[in-house]
C-alpha cells in the first residue's frame, strides 16, 4: 500500500483526489462563475469580464514575483561572479590631506551625474627585466580614464612613465618613480599636483593576466604599420590577428619601434581598444561562455580601492552601458621631447599644451575638443 492512499473507504481530509474529482470541481467552479447573481447563466460569453481581470491580476502577480526573485537573484549573482571576483587595495586615499586635493570635475553642462575619473597602472609587460629593476618597482603604464557625465564618452590619456615632473615630497624625477617611493598613494598625489584633475578611483591593470582576454575573446586584431619583431614572433606590417601570447610580446615589444615607448604607449591603447571592440562584438554576446570567461578574464587581471564596492561598481558599470569602443578616444599626453637628467633619459612634457587638456578634464569637455589634439590622439594605424 502507498503511503499516500486512505486507510479506509473514507476519504482522508488531506489526501489528493482524484484527477477526475479535480476536473469535476473545476467544472463545477467555472459553471459557477458563468452564473449571474440570480443563478441563471451569463450571456457574455464563457468568461464574465470580472473572471477575466481575475486572472489578468493573478498572472501579473505571479509574473512580478518571478522577476523580483530572479531580479534579485540575478542582481547578487553579476555582484558576486564579476565584481565580487575584482581584488581590491585599501588606504589607497587615506594618506592624502583632502584640502590640498584638487577639486571635483565641473561639467561645463548641467548633467544627472557626475564625472568619474579611475587612474589606470598597469603591470610591466616585458618578458624580462631590464638590469637593477625589480618586478612590480615601477608603473610600467600610466592613464587617466574619464567617464563623462552624459555616460556616453570616455577618454583614456596616457601619462609616458618616464615623464620629468614633481613628486611631492621627492623633487623631480620620473612620474613611475612615485609608485616607487610611496604605491598608489604618492602616484595619485604626484599625477593630481600635475594636472590638477582630481582622481575619484585607483584601478591596478595586470596586462600579462589581462592578456587571457585574448584567447577568451579568440584573438583581437590589431593593424601594424611599420614589420616588427620580439621575441620569437614577427608582426607584419597590416592586419594581424593575435593571440595571447603574440598580444604579450606584441604589447612587450621596446626596442625596434621608431617612437620607442611612446609606441609603446600606443599599443597598449591599440590592445585596450580591440579588447574593447571584442568585447562589444555581437560573437562575444551570443555566446554566454565566451563572455562570461572573458569578463571573468578582466575582472581578475584588476585591482580597484576599496572605496568602491562591489554594488556601486555593479552600478556604475550599469550606467555607463551607453559607451561604445567608437565613443572612446584615446590620447597621449603632449610632449616636448625627451633628453637626460643624469643618467636617466626622461620625457619632457608639453606644459602649455598638457594644461589645455587638463583645463577640459576638469570641464568635462575633453570629448567636444578632441581635435585640438589630434596629435596626442591614437592614429589608426600604430607602429
Amino acid at each position: 500500500m502507498s503511503i499516500d492512499e486512505p486507510t479506509g473507504s473514507g476519504r482522508s481530509a488531506h489526501a489528493p483526489r482524484s484527477s477526475d474529482s479535480l476536473r469535476a470541481h473545476d467544472d463545477e467552479a467555472e459553471a459557477g462563475d458563468r452564473l449571474g447573481g440570480d443563478g441563471t447563466e451569463e450571456q457574455h460569453g464563457d468568461e464574465t469580464p470580472r473572471r477575466t481581470m481575475r486572472r489578468v491580476l493573478i498572472s501579473l502577480g505571479i509574473l512580478a514575483l518571478v522577476l523580483a526573485l530572479v531580479g534579485a537573484g540575478g542582481l547578487w549573482f553579476l555582484t558576486d561572479r564579476y565584481a565580487g571576483n575584482i581584488e581590491r587595495v585599501a588606504d589607497v586615499f587615506d594618506g592624502l590631506a583632502e584640502e590640498t586635493r584638487p577639486a571635483p570635475a565641473t561639467p561645463e553642462q548641467a548633467a544627472a551625474a557626475e564625472p568619474v575619473t579611475f587612474l589606470l597602472v598597469g603591470s610591466d609587460t616585458r618578458a624580462e627585466l631590464e638590469p637593477g629593476e625589480t618586478p612590480d618597482g615601477r608603473s610600467d603604464a600610466i592613464m587617466l580614464a574619464r567617464f563623462s557625465a552624459d555616460r556616453q564618452h570616455a577618454q583614456l590619456v596616457s601619462i609616458p612613465r618616464d615623464s620629468w615632473v614633481d613628486i611631492p615630497g621627492r623633487g623631480k624625477n620620473k612620474i613611475n618613480a612615485s609608485y616607487a617611493f610611496g604605491g598608489p598613494t604618492l602616484l595619485i598625489q604626484t599625477v593630481e599636483q600635475l594636472t590638477q584633475v582630481r582622481i575619484d578611483h585607483y584601478v591596478a591593470i595586470d596586462f600579462d593576466g589581462l592578456i587571457q582576454v585574448t584567447d577568451d575573446l579568440g584573438g583581437v586584431d590589431v593593424v601594424v604599420a611599420e614589420t616588427t619583431s620580439n621575441g620569437p614572433y614577427t608582426f607584419p606590417a597590416g592586419p594581424n590577428h593575435l593571440d595571447g601570447d603574440q598580444a604579450r610580446w606584441y604589447l612587450g615589444q621596446r626596442y625596434g619601434l621608431p617612437g620607442g615607448d611612446f609606441d609603446r604607449v600606443r599599443r597598449q591603447q591599440q590592445y585596450l581598444q580591440s579588447v574593447f571592440a571584442g568585447l562589444f562584438s555581437s560573437n562575444t554576446f551570443t555566446d554566454p561562455g565566451r563572455l562570461d570567461a572573458a569578463l571573468l578574464a578582466v575582472t581578475s587581471a584588476v585591482t580597484i580601492d576599496d572605496t568602491l564596492g562591489n554594488t556601486d561598481l555593479l552600478a556604475l558599470a550599469y550606467s555607463l552601458r551607453g559607451v561604445r569602443p567608437e565613443s572612446i578616444d584615446f590620447f597621449t599626453a603632449p610632449v616636448l621631447g625627451t633628453g637626460m637628467e643624469g643618467p636617466a633619459s626622461v620625457v619632457y612634457l608639453d606644459i602649455v599644451a598638457c594644461e589645455r587638456m587638463w583645463t577640459y578634464l576638469r570641464g568635462d569637455s575633453l570629448a567636444q575638443n578632441a581635435a585640438e589634439f589630434e596629435g596626442e590622439s591614437l592614429p589608426d594605424v600604430p607602429r
